[in-house]
């Protein structure tokens, strides 16, 4: 049994330990404990800010390596939102980023959407989706708009 698969069975098991896990690993550069979050399934899919869509493990993994490859990404998750059934969790989430500039560090918000699955192993990530970055801090839009017939 790999490494990965080894602390993927210790890997918390409800979705939002899932998450919590997702984004320790982002801030400690941690690839193992990254890839535990995810499902072991030829289907699941990343999309970086501004980046194609990543389907599969390998896929992900490298993806991930190169980025890791910079330092970790220091980022905490904040304002999430969570759609809830008895197989699958939708978590929205505003994520606050540290950017390091030629100025120093700037703050950066994007919006991600994580999607868990139950699985065999518990629950896992399934697909990860980021928006491009913006520096100012996105508000909800929850007014319901008027229709017109």
């Amino acid at each position: 049994m790999s490494k990965a698969k080894k602390q993927a069975a210790s890997v918390g098991g409800s979705a939002d330990e899932i998450e919590a896990s997702f984004y320790e690993a982002l801030q400690t550069a941690d690839i193992e404990k990254l890839m535990a979050c995810w499902a072991d399934e030829d289907e699941i899919v990343c999309v970086h800010p501004g980046g194609p869509r990543l389907v599969g493990l390998g896929a992900i993994r490298a993806a991930f390596d190169a980025i890791f490859n910079n330092g970790s990404i220091r980022v905490q998750p904040q304002a999430v939102r969570k759609i809830e059934s008895l197989a699958s969790v939708v978590h929205n989430v505003r994520e606050r980023i540290e950017v390091l500039t030629e100025d120093g560090p700037v703050q950066a918000f994007v919006i991600a959407t994580n999607v868990y699955h139950r699985t065999a192993q518990g629950w896992r990530m399934v697909a990860h989706h980021a928006s491009p970055g913006s520096q100012q801090e996105a508000q909800d839009g929850s007014e319901v708009p008027p229709v017109f017939h």
